[in-house]
Order: structure tokens, then C-alpha cells, then sequence
């Protein structure tokens, strides 16, 4: 009894000691009752082209915050009136903020977003008023704002996070905002920065009466991080322009860094519509327009590449060694063998390769993966060759992701051999898929791939990952996109391919983007389509030391010279100089005024 008696007298006297000089801290949570718990937001950080233009930036909004326990009995048509509200609007938000589906880890104790991004003005005037309302608060933070037009696929937006988003990081709570498109989501925790908080006194009618211990125990707020993008804003401008009313993409890289210098997905949006009150209306209008202007077409849109793609095949074929330069294929409008018939127009025959890159002749490339899916000597089947084949396409970025910094990249299609043994129950032969040799059948890629592809050609056979981030305040981006990717094609074959494309501009497909200043090399391309065919293009320029490599996609534009190849050509004009001469400015516009018609469109 006595060892009993002793243990709960130390146990009362260690307890007794700890009330009398426990510390603030102790006493901050034991006398919850008499503070507020504010949190600081930190400002996002800004976003800047290469050029440091200035694209995206913060503005001073506020919220309403309520505490559900403290507001009981206040008027609620008072407040109503106050904030412009209706009285269904009030009670529905009541409902919602009390639903712990939708507002995990809510407290009646605690405060709860009631109405976000109040401007200046509407903030002023219910500051005045505030005092009627007991259990509602005011709290400072930001809002985004874009300084233009333009970029909006890339820039994305800011919206309120979901009960997925703060089921996954604990970071966040209901009513905080979160990037939900384009850079703004994919570099989310760099921009977001660490939240602070301060601790508020009140008073017996909940009043505020000023900060506890003078700051003492508040934590300040660290600002997001600062973003610099790779794309230039003049070149993102004349892009977005020469695409008006028209349906497609045009990426342009810096072959040497990877760094995407502008990605144009048309038809787009203004993202200065989608910040306050108002995004989720105007979200819905964008998202029920049947030309999908919500969809980056530059990283999501699967397309058939067309006649770009017979470089891929050229350097195939050579580093297979099924031919080499000198080999010469014939073709008499086209590629014929066994009743089969692939179209083509009208030039010399036979050739050899060089000017069948730069006339774009379908005959000799059909050939090319004929003897290449049929050697037997060098392949024990069909399918072997057709596996060696893929993984050079993989090599080549095509078929996966290639990894960009920006969410919702599609892979596209590379068929491989498994694919046609369903397909076709095992008997199949280059004959059976003699269209993908030319870019049709079931090949896909995005346009992004596209560029790559000519960025890779451009750089002799390497390619660096695309990405729109070139500098993190205080910090590395990612390695991923400062290494370099071999293919598995020798850089001399790259040579080749080159010069074929250098003849496609000086008196090929191509001869459009000819111009006085530089050297430029391209691929016209006309994608089959169940309607009227795509206008492709793909070009690098100069030839020696590529600045630039840029990829055109015009749906229902025609053949690859009608749209690409000019679009293309303003596009490096743009970069390389500066600005555009004084007759492809008068160029530019016409094409800017050039209407598609694509009636019901639905994709």
C-alpha cells in the first residue's frame, strides 16, 4: 500500500509541476478557445518566358472563411446582401461545406472556406460590415493572372483542390487551390511554396484583438518558386496567329537543349477567363465545345505523321543496311507488286535516295521495308524483322511517351510484330503493312513527336527530352532533360537523310520555305484522312548548327505545301531573325485570315 500511495504522489506532483510551468505552447493549446489559427498563404510563383516577359503573376484577392460553431443566429439576408449572394446560394454552400465527402476532415471549430477570391473592391466594402457577421473571417491570399492571350495549354490554370487532391497530400486543405493544367499542375510543388500561419487573440465575443505574444510563435509564409519557360513569346504569338480558325498543332525545339520553344494547340483559349469566380462556368463552355479547345492537340492529339515519317525509314533502312545511298527503287506512280498499289505522283524513276527524300516519293520507301521485312537472310521471320524494326522507332522517341514536363502526354501507335500475329492469325508480310513505311496504317504520333524527330535529324542522330522549364529559382530541373537519347542509327546515315531534306526545300516538296538567309532542311507531308487530308510539315534551319526544329500539323489542310510548309517557314523566319521581312509579314496575315471549314466536327 505504501509503494502505491508514494507512485500516485509522484505521478500528482509531476502533474502539478507541469501545469505551473509548462510553456506557452502548453498553455497556447489548453486556451484554444481565446485564439484563431490563421493560416498565411505564400504568393505562387511567377512564370516568364526565355526572354523574362513576364506571362504569369499574382494579384491580391481574399476569402470568406466561417467558422460553422461561431456563426449560429447572425442575419443571413444581411449577409447575403453584403456579398451579392442569393439565399439558395448560402444555404447550398452551407450543405456543402458541412458534407465531409466533399470537405474531408471538416470541424465545426475550425475555419472553413465560405467564398473565394473576393477582388479588392468587393473585399473593401464587406470589411465595413464585417462586424455584423460573428463566426465569419477574412483571409488574404492571391489569385493568378496572365498577361496575355496566349499559351494557355501550356501555362494551365489554378483551381480549388478536389477531395482526391487532399486525400493525396496532406498539404492541402478544402478551399486551397492547386494547378490543375499545364505547367501550373505539373510544376505545382515549385510553385506553390509552404504555407505560414499566425496566431490571432480574441476576445470573449470572438472580436479580434491582435496577435498573440506579438508574432511570437507565428511562421511566416516562403514563396513558391520562380519559373522560367523555354518558349519565346513573339514565336508563341505568330504560331497561335497563323493557326486562327484552323485545327492543329506547331512545336518548334532548340534541337541542342531540348527546350520547346513554343507549342501551339489550335483551336485554344484565353487563360485570363479561367481565374476568380467564374472558372468553373467558363471550364464547362470550354469543355462542351465540340472543338474541344481544352485539348492540347500538341501532346494529346494522335495523328497519322504522313511522308515526315520516311526519314525515320530511311535511316532504318540504312543502319539495316537493306540499303545504302546509291540504292535505287523504281516508281510508276506509285509502289505495284503482286495486285497491290500504293499511289504516288508523278517524278523521275528509278531514284535513288536522296531525291526520293526530296520529292517524296511513296514507291521507294514501300519498297524499302518490303525487302526489309522479307530478307531472310539477315531475319528468320517476318516477325524478327518487324521487332528490329519497332525498336527503332522506340529509339527514335516514337510509340511511349518521350516524357515531357507537361500532364496528359499521349504515347501514340507503333504497331509491333504481336499486334499483326492477332491481327492477322500469324500470316502476315510487309505486303500486308506495306502503309506504314510512308506514315499511314496504324502508325500515330503527336506532333510533339514530330518535332522531336526533326530535332533529332537537326542534332545527327541524339535528341535531348522536350521540355517547356528552362530555369528553377534555387534549384536543377530535372536531369531527364538534360541528357542526352541516342538512336541506334549512325550519325553518317543522319548525313544522308539531311541532304535529302535540304533537296526537298531547293527544288522539292518543300520549295516554299526557301529563303536568302539560311540553309533550310524539311519534310513535306500529307497525312490520309476519312476527310480531306492533313497538311504536315517538319523543318530545321540553319542546316549547320540548328537553331531551330519545328513541326506543323493543319487538319484538313491539304497537301503538306498548302499550310505546312509556308506556316513552317514564317515560324523559323520568326525565330532566326528576329522578325519577319516585310513580304512574309503580308504572308503571315494572309494565312492568318484563312478560314478550314470543318462543319460537325467532333474528334
Amino acid at each position: 500500500m505504501g509503494v502505491a500511495a508514494t507512485i500516485v504522489i509522484i505521478i500528482y506532483v509531476l502533474r502539478l509541476f507541469s501545469l505551473q510551468l509548462s510553456s506557452d505552447d502548453y498553455k497556447l493549446r489548453a486556451d484554444s478557445n481565446a485564439f484563431l489559427h490563421r493560416i498565411q498563404f505564400p504568393a505562387r510563383g511567377a512564370i516568364t518566358d526565355r526572354r523574362g516577359k513576364l506571362l504569369v503573376y499574382n494579384q491580391p484577392a481574399y476569402d470568406i472563411m466561417v467558422v460553422m460553431k461561431e456563426q449560429v443566429g447572425i442575419d443571413t439576408l444581411d449577409l447575403c446582401r453584403s456579398l451579392g449572394i442569393t439565399r439558395d446560394w448560402y444555404e447550398r454552400r452551407m450543405v456543402e461545406i458541412k458534407d465531409k465527402r466533399r470537405n474531408p476532415g471538416y470541424s465545426p471549430n475550425t475555419q472553413q472556406l465560405f467564398m473565394s477570391q473576393l477582388s479588392v473592391k468587393e473585399f473593401s466594402q464587406f470589411q465595413e460590415k464585417l462586424f455584423r457577421f460573428p463566426g465569419f473571417y477574412t483571409q488574404k491570399r492571391s489569385i493568378r493572372q496572365y498577361t496575355g492571350p496566349y499559351a494557355a495549354h501550356i501555362l494551365g490554370d489554378v483551381g480549388e483542390v478536389s477531395p482526391a487532391d487532399i486525400e493525396a497530400d496532406s498539404y492541402y486543405r478544402s478551399g486551397d487551390y492547386i494547378g490543375t493544367q499545364g505547367i501550373e499542375r505539373s510544376y505545382e510543388k515549385q510553385l506553390r511554396g509552404i504555407k505560414g500561419s499566425e496566431i490571432l487573440l480574441r476576445d470573449v465575443q470572438g472580436r479580434i484583438k491582435g496577435r498573440y505574444q506579438d508574432g511570437r510563435f507565428d511562421q511566416q509564409p516562403i514563396p513558391g518558386k520562380n519559373l522560367t519557360l523555354s518558349i519565346d513569346l513573339e514565336l508563341q504569338k505568330l504560331g497561335e496567329r497563323l493557326m486562327r480558325n484552323k485545327l492543329g498543332s506547331i512545336v518548334a525545339i532548340e534541337p541542342a537543349t531540348g527546350e520547346i520553344l513554343c507549342m501551339v494547340s489550335s483551336p485554344s483559349f484565353d487563360p485570363r477567363t479561367m481565374v476568380g469566380r467564374q472558372r468553373g462556368k467558363k471550364h464547362r463552355e470550354l469543355s462542351q465545345d465540340p472543338m474541344k479547345p481544352l485539348l492540347n492537340r500538341a501532346i494529346m492529339g494522335l495523328y497519322p505523321p504522313g511522308s515526315t515519317f520516311k526519314t525515320s525509314q530511311a535511316l532504318t533502312f540504312l543502319q539495316e543496311g537493306i540499303i545504302n545511298p546509291q540504292t535505287a527503287f523504281p516508281c510508276s506512280h506509285g509502289f505495284h507488286f503482286k495486285g497491290l498499289k500504293v499511289g504516288c505522283h508523278g517524278h523521275g524513276s528509278p531514284l535513288p535516295l536522296v531525291p526520293a527524300i526530296g520529292t517524296s516519293c511513296n514507291g521507294y520507301f514501300c519498297w524499302g521495308l518490303y525487302y526489309m521485312l522479307g530478307n531472310r537472310t539477315k531475319y528468320h521471320s517476318v516477325q524478327e524483322a518487324m521487332t528490329r524494326w519497332k525498336d527503332h522507332m522506340v529509339a527514335m522517341g516514337f510509340g511511349y511517351k518521350l516524357g515531357v514536363d507537361l500532364p496528359g502526354e499521349k504515347r501514340g501507335m507503333i504497331p509491333n510484330a504481336e499486334f499483326y500475329d492477332k491481327a492477322y492469325k500469324g500470316s502476315w508480310s510487309g505486303l500486308t503493312v506495306i502503309s506504314i513505311s510512308i506514315g499511314q496504317g496504324e502508325v500515330t504520333l503527336t506532333p510533339l513527336q514530330i518535332a522531336n524527330l526533326c530535332a533529332t535529324i537537326a542534332n545527327r542522330g541524339w535528341f535531348i527530352t522536350p521540355h517547356i522549364v528552362k530555369e528553377i529559382q534555387d534549384d536543377e530541373i530535372d536531369t531527364l532533360y538534360t541528357r542526352r537519347r541516342y538512336t541506334n542509327v549512325s550519325p553518317v546515315h543522319y548525313r544522308t537523310v539531311v541532304e535529302g531534306m535540304q533537296r526537298a526545300v531547293e527544288g522539292g516538296t518543300c520549295h516554299a520555305a526557301r529563303n536568302p538567309w539560311y540553309i533550310t532542311c524539311g519534310k513535306t507531308g500529307t497525312a490520309q484522312n476519312r476527310g480531306h487530308d492533313h497538311s504536315v510539315f517538319m523543318g530545321f534551319a540553319p542546316r549547320d548548327n540548328p537553331q531551330i526544329a519545328v513541326a506543323v500539323y493543319v487538319e484538313n489542310g491539304g497537301w503538306g505545301a498548302n499550310y505546312g510548309v509556308p506556316l513552317g517557314a514564317l515560324m523559323m523566319e520568326q525565330y532566326i531573325n528576329g522578325h519577319l521581312s516585310p513580304e512574309s509579314e503580308q504572308k503571315a496575315e494572309t494565312f492568318a485570315n484563312k478560314t478550314i471549314s470543318y462543319g460537325s466536327y467532333a474528334r
